[in-house]
């Protein structure tokens, strides 16, 4: 397409989620809500974690790793779509839009690696307890997690370079609530064809990878659990996966559905409504899994309370 005549968009417009004014007003409550819980739900994790030594254990630094990406994950596009929800026209700069996608991305990709390495971490402790002190000690743990950073925000840089590159010369209006993948194609003037190919392939192979591993770290502690002679053994290693694996299918779940298609199949309603699970609802569900599900986060918690409620009378008999 000739763009030398036309001009260039340097904003976009969020569409959100059509409907009336009511339904508009329930969408960003219930969002609201649940931005709020999660932000706190995860917080919450990673001081517990901070302040109860109990819990500075490769597995609950990975967990605290987790927490405070979920935090940014959900920060990361949340904001937008609860304007979209009271505000009639929701813009984002190009070079802004850009950001989000990259650190959207970046965030998803650190994620789903981190994912794999908490599986990991799970198939050490249940099939190989005896070296686990030795193949996830503490060193190797900050290791683990560093390494999934590094990783997840290298995944996406060369497709967001490309991205960066794309000529915009209208409509300007996004069909979602942030700056996805497909929605962004649509608005280009330019050739996309080699930017879709790259991004649908790093992607596939970033999500299919680590799934795929993930998954058969939990093949192995299923076999593994399986062999264990005792009916209590297999309850109390069965609990300790089982939140992990609660999270991993709900995540993956949706993400493997949302991005590891064909670009064509792209339906730009059906995206909006996976879109809100991975983007608002898991980064809650995570929280409530994690400290409900597991005994050691609610002993911290309960303990940090009882000592709470101590200085309050404390306080109260001194004053």
């Amino acid at each position: 397409m000739d763009v030398s005549n036309q001009t260039a968009v340097t904003e976009f417009i969020f569409l959100g989620f059509p409907g009336s004014s009511s339904l508009q007003l329930a969408l960003f409550v219930m969002f609201l809500i649940v931005y709020l819980l999660s932000l706190m739900g995860n917080t919450l994790i990673i001081f517990l974690i901070l302040v109860d030594s109990t819990l500075q254990t490769p597995m609950y630094i990975f967990l605290g790793n987790l927490s405070f990406l979920e935090i940014w994950y959900t920060t990361a596009t949340v904001p937008k779509l609860l304007a979209t929800c009271v505000t009639k026209f929701v813009t984002i700069p190009v070079a802004g839009c850009i950001a989000q996608y990259y650190f959207f991305f970046s965030l998803g990709a650190t994620e789903c690696i981190l994912l794999a390495v908490m599986a990991y971490d799970r198939h050490v402790a249940v099939c190989r307890p005896l070296h686990y002190s030795l193949l996830m000690s503490v060193q190797i743990c900050l290791r683990f997690s560093a390494g999934s950073w590094i990783g997840g925000f290298i995944a996406p840089l060369l497709p967001t370079i490309l991205i960066s590159q794309l000529n915009f010369c209208g409509p300007q209006k996004i069909n979602h609530f942030f700056c996805d993948s497909d929605p962004i194609f649509k608005l280009s003037c330019s050739d996309t064809f080699l930017v879709e190919a790259l991004g649908y392939t790093c992607s596939s192979v970033v999500i299919l990878s680590s799934f795929l591993l993930t998954m058969s770290s939990y093949g192995n502690i299923v076999v593994t659990i399986i062999k264990l002679s005792s009916r209590e053994a297999r309850k109390k290693t069965f609990s300790t996966c089982a939140s992990h694996l609660t999270v991993v299918t709900i995540y993956y779940g949706t993400i493997i559905f949302a991005y590891v298609r064909p670009p064509a199949k792209y339906n730009f309603t059906i995206g909006k409504v996976v879109s809100v699970f991975y983007c608002v609802i898991t980064p809650l569900v995570n929280p409530l899994i994690y400290t409900l599900r597991n005994k050691d986060v609610m002993k911290a918690f309960q303990k940090f309370l009882a000592q709470k409620r101590f200085l309050l009378n404390r306080n109260i008999h001194e004053f």
